[in-house]
């Protein structure tokens, strides 16, 4: 007799460009699924070119299901806070504009708590120079990505931002979590 599949979980962030976020988070064990996408923004299902404008509110995001049998939330978040810089408000890097923003969007009033425990360790530690600026607020308005998106970095690794971008980042997570990479 086989037991019962675990519940799965679903928490979405945004670590400025999906594409660099979905890359890493697409090898991490654990993670069951990855989908780029937009939220918390005023426009219904968006286009990836209006998002671009920054006039629609939304942040570029990626939701993960995964399995907290095998990784915690809190896990997740200490990645995602290695892989980006929270303390840069509406950018990371060249990427500019309210949608490259920081952001934890929770389902839960559970996940909230952990995200909050998680920045105020990092701002107790001292781990910044700066303070984080990660946006941490209830999932709103939440659309899929074109299908293009998807994968990105997976289906166009030489293409420019991906090879200088989104690669060191992925390299970063890699030598950094060592044992949190799928095998």
């Amino acid at each position: 007799m086989s037991s019962p599949p675990s519940p799965t979980e679903t928490i979405v962030i945004g670590g400025g460009c999906f594409w660099c976020t979905e890359a890493v988070f697409d090898r991490v064990q654990g993670v069951l699924d990855v989908e780029s996408g937009y939220c918390n923004g005023q426009v219904v299902n968006p286009t990836y070119e209006q998002v671009c404008t920054g006039r629609t509110g939304h942040a570029e995001v990626v939701k993960l299901e995964f399995d907290p049998a095998q990784i915690s939330l809190r896990e997740i978040l200490e990645i995602f806070f290695v892989v980006h810089d929270p303390t840069t408000l509406n950018r990371q890097g060249n990427d500019v504009g309210t949608q490259y923003r920081s952001g934890i969007y929770y389902t839960s009033d559970a996940q909230k708590q952990v995200a909050q425990d998680v920045i105020r360790e990092i701002e107790a530690s001292k781990t910044y120079s700066a303070p984080v600026v990660t946006e941490v607020a209830p999932l709103a308005n939440y659309s899929t990505a074109e299908a293009y998106h998807q994968d990105y970095f997976l289906n166009n690794p030489n293409q420019g931002y991906c090879a200088f971008v989104v690669g060191p980042k992925v390299e970063k997570f890699q030598k950094t979590f060592a044992s949190r990479v799928k095998s």
